[in-house]
């Protein structure tokens, strides 16, 4: 371990303790206990020019979950680039060295990435196959449309990134549902990009429990306060759309 990591280890842990000594309350145990026995594995797929903080965001707060394990999932092991090309993620296992999973997580993409993702059998194939043994699969922004092709929302309650909804509904028959994140079944998805973070605090829940995952929330200190109100496209209106999709696409590789 670096000094810088040991150091950063020391104060958090001093952080702890003066917060326990002023009478705040731990993470609860039994929590903590239980998941871990149980030994949850999470997968997160990644694949050629995903959106980052699709993966990370929730990667923030479930990596944090007492006992789960996160592995990042590829195609074949080795980097991944994001969808402005600058960025690189790392998958540490291929798809056929991740048959199971407690958790699947699958983040969306721009227009190049989603596509190419929806089309490719492997992907797709290998989604439906882990979906038949979670106990919950997620999504988030587009990642939606790739379940979609996997052909699990059929009929099913759900949203994805604000400008997709209408090709998940008419194409693989979504039932297009209001929020930040849908819950139907064992399956839920989030809504674009930053609703990522407020899916992975309610499967941390589901998880553990409320005040494990209210403690990871203050955590991860997710407490969006942001300077404008456009964060809908209801909100932004039509010129405000087209300007995002517009920065999107010019962002893109």
């Amino acid at each position: 371990m670096s000094t810088v990591d040991s150091s950063r280890r020391t104060v958090l842990k001093a952080a702890a303790a003066a917060a326990a000594g002023a009478g705040l309350s731990a993470v609860g145990a039994p929590a903590a206990a239980a998941a871990s026995e149980n030994g949850i594995r999470i997968a997160i797929l990644l694949y050629d020019g995903i959106t980052a903080l699709d993966a990370v965001g929730p990667y923030e707060v479930l990596s944090r979950v007492p006992g789960a394990e996160v592995v990042m999932v590829g195609k074949k092991a080795g980097p991944v680039r994001t969808d402005t090309g600058v960025l690189g993620l790392v998958a540490d296992r291929a798809l056929r060295d991740v048959p199971r999973a407690d958790v699947l997580l699958v983040p969306g993409a721009g227009n190049r990435g989603v596509i190419a993702a929806m089309e490719d059998p492997a992907i797709t194939g290998w989604v439906e196959r882990v979906h038949r043994h979670t106990t919950w699969t997620t999504s988030v922004c587009t990642g939606a449309l790739i379940l979609g092709a996997a052909g699990l929302l059929r009929g099913v309650p759900a949203t994805t990134y604000w400008a997709s909804k209408t090709y998940l509904a008419t194409t693989f028959g979504a039932v297009i549902t209001p929020g930040r994140f849908v819950e139907s079944g064992k399956i839920i998805t989030a809504a674009g990009v930053s609703a990522g973070i407020d899916m992975s605090l309610r499967l941390a829940s589901l998880l553990t429990d409320d005040h494990t995952a209210q403690a990871l929330q203050l955590a991860v200190e997710y407490d969006p306060q942001p300077p404008f109100d456009t964060g809908s496209p209801e909100k932004a209106g039509p010129e405000l759309q087209a300007l995002a999709l517009q920065l999107l696409a010019d962002s893109a590789t």
